[in-house]
C-alpha cells in the first residue's frame, strides 16, 4: 500500500518504522527538524507543511494513497486531515482523538468528518487498564481470538519457582505456551532448553484462567485478586478508566485535587466514589485508605507527579500500581524504581493503527517491549506454510525467531505442540521477532 501519515510526532514516527518495510510510506510534518530527523532515520517520503492543506497532501503522493492516517496529537486537526483528504480521494481514512465525544459522535453519524475508522486513546488507555486489572500480576495483557486466547508478560522474581528450571519442565500440564523471554534488554525465542533467570520477562499464552493460574503459581509479588481500585488524577483518562471499571462491575475510587472538576466527575461518575483532595500528600493518601488499595492507577497531568503518587502509593502499602506515562523513555525507567506497570497512550495508539495495515487475515496485533517483538492473530488459509503439515515440520520453513502459540478452531483453543496440524480456517496465534516478521508475515 501507499500509505501517507499525518504528524511525524511518537505515534507517527512508530507507525512509519514499522511500515516502511513493507509499503510506501510517506509523512507529513509541519516542524522542519522534526521533519528532518524523519528523512534520515527512517526510508520514507517527507514532506514539511501542514497536513491540513490539500496542497500539502497533494505534495505527499494524497493521489496515489491507499491509507491515510492523520496522528497529531490534536485531535481536531486530524478531523480536518481526513475531512480534506476525503474531498480528492477516497482513500482509507483513519483520524486519532483523545476526546470520548468525538468518538461518540462519529459512531453516531455515517460518514461523520470523512472518517473510516476513528481511535479514542484515552479510551484504549482505559480498556488497556482494566485488561491488566484481571491478571493482577502481569506486565501487559493482550487477548486473541474473540476472547477465547489471552497473551501476558510476566516478571520472574528471586523467589519465582522458575528461577533455573526449563522451559520443557515448566509449563502447567500443557495448558499454556511459552513464547518469548527478554533478558537484559534482548529478546530470546523461548525453546525447551530455555532456562529462567532472575529479571526475565517471559511471554506465555493460553485461555484466560490457565494464563491467570500460571502468574499466580509462579508471579510471588501481587494480591490474587482486584477489588479495590483506586484512580488518582481526574484527567480524561482517569474518567474513562473509572467509567471502564463501573461498567465491569467495579466500584472505583477517583481522587481529584480541583473541586470543580471533582464535582463534574462525581455527577458523571454515579458507581464512583469521587474524593477532592491532593494526592502527592501521603496524609491525603492515608486518609483515603490508599494503603488497602489492590491496583493505584495514576493518570495526573505529567510523568513526574504520575511517579511521584506511586512511590508513595507503595510506600504505604498499595499492592500494585500502573502509571499512565507520556515519555516512552520513561517506561522501563517506572518499572525499575518500583511501578509495576507503565502504560503509554502513544504506544497503544500506534498498535491499534499498524493492525489496519496488515493483511487482510490479520486479526489482531500486539506490540511487545517497544516493538522488539510483535504477537499476532492470522487467518489461515490453504496457501500457508502452516496449513496441512505438523507445526514441527512446517515451523523448519519458517525463519528463527517464530513461536506457533495457540490456535483456534471453531471456538475452541487447540495448545499446539510439534504434532499438531493446523487446518484452513483456523486462527493462529504467532510470537514473532519484529526483526523477521515481514518474511514470516509473507509466509503464513
Amino acid at each position: 500500500m501507499y500509505v501517507l501519515i499525518v504528524g511525524a510526532g511518537q505515534v507517527g514516527r512508530t507507525i512509519a518504522a514499522n511500515l516502511e518495510r513493507s509499503h510506501e510510506v510517506a509523512v507529513v510534518e509541519r516542524d522542519p527538524r522534526i521533519a528532518e530527523d524523519v528523512t534520515y532515520a527512517h526510508d520514507v517520503l517527507t514532506v514539511t507543511g501542514d497536513g491540513t492543506a490539500l496542497e500539502t497532501l497533494r505534495e505527499a503522493g494524497l493521489e496515489r494513497a491507499d491509507m491515510i492516517i492523520a496522528c497529531t496529537d490534536a485531535g481536531e486537526t486530524n478531523l480536518v486531515v481526513c475531512g480534506t483528504a476525503k474531498t480528492a480521494t477516497d482513500a482509507f481514512t483513519i483520524a486519532r482523538v483523545r476526546r470520548h465525544t468525538m468518538l461518540e459522535t462519529w459512531e453516531g453519524t455515517e460518514g461523520a468528518f470523512g472518517v473510516d475508522f476513528m481511535i479514542c486513546t484515552d479510551l484504549l488507555v482505559a480498556r488497556k487498564i482494566v485488561h491488566l486489572s484481571g491478571f493482577p500480576r502481569a506486565q501487559d495483557v493482550e487477548t486473541f481470538a474473540g476472547g477465547l486466547v489471552r497473551m501476558a508478560e510476566f516478571e520472574v522474581g528471586p523467589e519465582s519457582p522458575l528461577v533455573g528450571r526449563r522451559v520443557r519442565d515448566s509449563g502447567r500440564d500443557g495448558s499454556v505456551t511459552f513464547a518469548g523471554v527478554f533478558r537484559d534488554g534482548e529478546l530470546m525465542v523461548a525453546r525447551g532448553e530455555t532456562r529462567f533467570e532472575d529479571g526475565d520477562r517471559i511471554v506465555v499464552v493460553g485461555d484466560a484462567e490457565s494464563v491467570g493460574e500460571f502468574g499466580l503459581a509462579n508471579v510471588t509479588e501481587g494480591t490474587a485478586s482486584t477489588d479495590d481500585v483506586v484512580i488518582v488524577g481526574g484527567s480524561e483518562i482517569g474518567y474513562q478508566t473509572a467509567r471502564e471499571f463501573e461498567s465491569h462491575g467495579f466500584e472505583p475510587r477517583l481522587i481529584e485535587r480541583d473541586r470543580k472538576r471533582a464535582r463534574e466527575l462525581a455527577e458523571a461518575l454515579p458507581g464512583a466514589l469521587v474524593v477532592e483532595g491532593d494526592a502527592t500528600d501521603a496524609e491525603v493518601l492515608a486518609r483515603e485508605r490508599v494503603d488497602e488499595a489492590d491496583l493505584v492507577v495514576t493518570s495526573l497531568d505529567s510523568d513526574g507527579m504520575n511517579l511521584l503518587v506511586s512511590l508513595l502509593a507503595r510506600r504505604i502499602g498499595a499492592d500494585r500500581t500502573v502509571a499512565v506515562i507520556d515519555n516512552t523513555e520513561y517506561a522501563d525507567l517506572f518499572e525499575v524504581v518500583g511501578i509495576d506497570v507503565a502504560v503509554n497512550p502513544r504506544e497503544e495508539t500506534a498498535e491499534e493503527i499498524v493492525r489496519f495495515t496488515r493483511t487482510d487475515r490479520t486479526e489482531k496485533i500486539a506490540m511487545l517491549e517497544h516493538d522488539r517483538a510483535e504477537v499476532v492473530e492470522i487467518e489461515l488459509d490453504p496457501e500457508s506454510v502452516l496449513t496441512g503439515r505438523r507445526i514441527d515440520e512446517s515451523v523448519a520453513d519458517l525463519p528463527e525467531g517464530v513461536v506457533v502459540a495457540a490456535i483456534s478452531r471453531g471456538g475452541r483453543l487447540v495448545v499446539p505442540r510439534g504434532e499438531t496440524v493446523p487446518q484452513p480456517g483456523d486462527h493462529a496465534v504467532l510470537f514473532v521477532d519484529a526483526r523477521v516478521l515481514d518474511e514470516v508475515s509473507a509466509a503464513v
